[in-house]
């Protein structure tokens, strides 16, 4: 079976009902894998089996159910090759937002011209005298207007409200067209049986729908602002090195291998090393920090960044969708598109919404026409109660506060990648941060080196020792012991039979001795049934610092040790007193021995260490916490923490920008700033507090404003004005998540 992924862009969609019907559609369908229709962002995410269907098949399931498909809009993520195709694309996209915009707009003004004589009739008796079958001229050129407002200004939505009763189906579009439609022919009725009619309930709901659409399409896109930031961020040409001379290209004619030259104050187009030059880097677009990068030979430079002052040659080492930009944009594409647990019961409310609600517009008309056996009451009262009930806002309470969460995070360089991060954050109980590259800057330095006086090693011939087993392991540790010999005149020794152990150190055999070799922890030591006497007292040692303790071996004998130290963050106390200040329980895990981790953790004020936890062993100790009822944050410095980060209830990964699409944690820090991790639960915890927020409005709008109109409290036209209004005032309570 051969998956694909693709993404549509969905038009005519009026409420999260038509996304429901949809989503229902796509999923009958052979083939189809999973299929996510969002009402937000008119989008569906569709995987399918290639094997079965097409992505025209696809497409043609949408079609089929009444709904149309932005031909532009459609691209298959798996296939898009360049960042300037999908720039492209999704360009076309904002576009489509802007005219979707536009043409609301112009709907309304034409709307409500042909609708204010109407509105003008409900304050003032207007009539001419010129008598036409005994009615007034007036009266006419009021059928006139509404006939064009109810007919043409709202042939959408009566369009739509036929595609879904020939489907046996109900959404939004079926309540405002029944609405005007039992408004308009019983006016017409009236007319011609000397009785008061509804002409202008008829025309003015009509007219404050559109506006409400206009208001709803304008703040929806405002909502993904963000996302289209990232889009403009781009950049179209580049100069390419060909035989040592400046050539413009586009950028989807540059390849991997290819060099460029960015000169001061442009963006470098796409991904790669510095291979001459320095100056200063603005990342702040990629990582939302606002202090330039320094760059220099062999540093990584990303695309849409922008060079600051010298002149740089980078050679390419990332196109398409393997860049940086478009990694991101992917991630908040997808984080955008998924659905929050909470959004669940908004999705089955939704289902049964509309068939409901014609319910109760039945019975209130029938309840209305037995009490006051008056036509015009009953009719009026149950359009009220058709035209009121709204759907929208419950459809458009997740995913707008999920628009702009993603949005307002990427902007900050934090990476949602679903939905579901949100409503997890609101549990956390406690933080366990991994120690090496997290809590410390992962770049730790050789601080001594330690003989042991009953062997009488030199400092160097430990050293050789040391570096001739460090430099096998790529392990942050035995780095650092491989670089501190740098400048020393120190030949290493030739080994066979290397292992690396993890979790404990390198063990081999000295090819010219024939002796074997150690380095590592403790544990090493132990499992080797070496005497460990003395290394109890190095590791016991204050003296020697907070640094890890690495043990050297010859043969049966520990001849010496050497403390390795990495700095602590010069943020870890401020964030540690923050979280703590927020209610959460804190502690780190690391592979150090007891004494050191907890220095370290007395340092930064952790109460909770656990201490000597082999790499394996950590997402196992998550596991423990959360069988004590703990719900865990997990936050580790990339792929060599997934486990952990799977496994937490929320894992967040400090991963470099180039791992983006690696990590397995569901929030990804782009920079390693540890203070990121405090504003990613903030703006988690208040992304759903704004959602809850969102869903308690529209729930209590519905409670409250049905019985209103059943009540015959409420006309038609203000129940028209209160419908579209509640959608807008949901996105709007979800854009306050950009200001807060």
């Amino acid at each position: 079976m051969e998956s694909k992924k693709i993404s549509i862009k969905i038009s005519g969609m009026s409420c999260a009902s038509c996304a429901i019907n949809n989503e229902k559609e796509l999923l009958k369908r052979k083939g189809v894998l999973s299929a996510n229709v969002n009402f937000a962002t008119k989008k569906a995410s569709v995987e399918y089996d290639a094997d079965v269907l097409s992505g025209e098949d696809v497409k043609q399931v949408i079609k089929d159910n009444g709904y149309e498909v932005v031909e532009h809009e459609t691209h298959n993520m798996e296939h898009t090759k360049h960042t300037e195709h999908r720039m492209l694309m999704e360009n076309g996209e904002h576009e489509h937002i802007g005219e979707d915009i536009r043409k609301n707009w112009l709907a309304f003004l034409g709307s409500a011209i042909l609708s204010a004589p109407l509105l003008l009739g409900m304050f003032f008796k207007i009539e001419t005298g010129v008598l036409i079958l005994k009615t007034d001229l007036v009266m006419w050129l009021n059928l006139f207007f509404a006939t064009v407002v109810v007919f043409y200004c709202g042939w959408r939505f009566h369009r739509m409200a036929y595609m879904q009763a020939k489907k046996m189906r109900a959404n939004m579009d079926t309540l405002i067209s029944l609405g005007t439609l039992t408004a308009y022919f019983y006016s017409l009725w009236a007319i011609f049986s000397a009785r008061v009619g509804y002409l202008e309930s008829a025309a003015l709901i009509i007219t404050l729908i559109i506006l409400g659409k206009y208001f709803e399409a304008k703040s929806t896109g405002q909502a993904g602002e963000a996302m289209r930031k990232l889009l403009e961020l781009g950049v179209k040409k580049a100069r390419l090195i060909v035989n040592g001379e400046e050539k413009e290209v586009n950028i989807y004619e540059i390849k991997v291998g290819d060099t460029i030259i960015v000169r001061a104050g442009e963006k470098i187009p796409l991904d790669g090393i510095v291979v001459e030059g320095e100056s200063n880097i603005d990342e702040s677009m990629l990582t939302g920090e606002s202090l330039p990068v320094e760059k220099k030979k062999y540093s990584s430079a990303y695309g849409a960044t922008v060079n600051l002052d010298g002149v740089l040659k980078i050679k390419i080492t990332h196109i398409g969708e393997e860049t940086v930009l478009a990694q991101i944009i992917r991630t908040v594409e997808e984080a955008q598109s998924s659905k929050a647990p909470i959004q669940k019961l908004a999705d089955k409310i939704s289902g049964i919404f509309v068939p409901a609600i014609i319910c109760v517009a039945f019975l209130t008309f029938f309840g209305w026409y037995l009490f006051s056996h008056n036509l015009a009451i009953a009719i009026i009262n149950a359009v009220a109660v058709l035209v009121i009930a709204c759907p929208c806002a419950l459809g458009l309470a997740t995913p707008t506060a999920i628009m702009v969460g993603t949005g307002r995070g990427s902007k900050n360089g934090i990476l949602f990648k679903e939905g579901e991060s949100f409503e997890r954050a609101k549990d956390i109980t406690i933080v366990v941060f991994d120690k090496t590259g997290t809590l410390t800057r992962g770049k730790p330095e050789v601080q001594k080196i330690i003989s042991n006086p009953g062997h009488k090693f030199t400092e160097d011939k430990i050293l050789k020792i040391a570096a001739s087993l460090a430099k096998n392991s790529d392990h942050p540790l035995s780095k650092a012991v491989a670089k501190h010999i740098e400048g020393r005149n120190i030949k290493l020794a030739e080994l066979e039979n290397v292992k690396e152990i993890r979790g404990k150190g390198i063990k081999a055999n000295c090819v010219e001795h024939k002796t074997a070799l150690l380095l590592g922890n403790k544990k090493l030591l132990e499992e080797n049934n070496l005497e460990t006497k003395w290394a109890d007292g190095i590791i016991s040692d204050d003296k020697l610092g907070t640094g890890t303790r690495l043990f050297v071996a010859h043969g049966a004998q520990i001849v010496g040790a050497i403390v390795v130290a990495d700095e602590i963050r010069d943020e870890s106390k401020k964030v540690i007193e923050e979280l703590k200040n927020m209610g959460l329980e804190l502690a780190m895990i690391t592979g150090d021995n007891k004494k050191t981790a907890e220095a370290v953790a007395q340092e930064l004020g952790i109460a909770k260490v656990l201490a000597e936890v082999l790499p394996s062993e950590k997402s196992e100790e998550v596991k423990k916490l959360q069988k004590q009822g703990e719900k865990v944050i997990f936050v580790g410095d990339g792929i060599n923490d997934a486990p952990s980060l799977v496994q937490a209830d929320l894992g967040i990964a400090m991963g470099s920008a180039t791992d983006i699409a690696k990590e397995a944690g569901q929030i990804i820090l782009i920079q390693n700033n540890l203070e990121k991790v405090v504003e990613a639960i903030k703006i988690s915890r208040l992304t759903f507090k704004t959602i809850k927020q969102n869903l308690f409005w529209a729930f209590a709008y519905n409670v409250i404003a049905i019985p209103l109109a059943a009540a015959g409290l409420l006309s038609p036209i203000i129940a028209a004005a209160a419908m579209s209004m509640s959608s807008v005032s949901v996105v709007a309570n979800s854009l306050r998540i950009y200001k807060k």
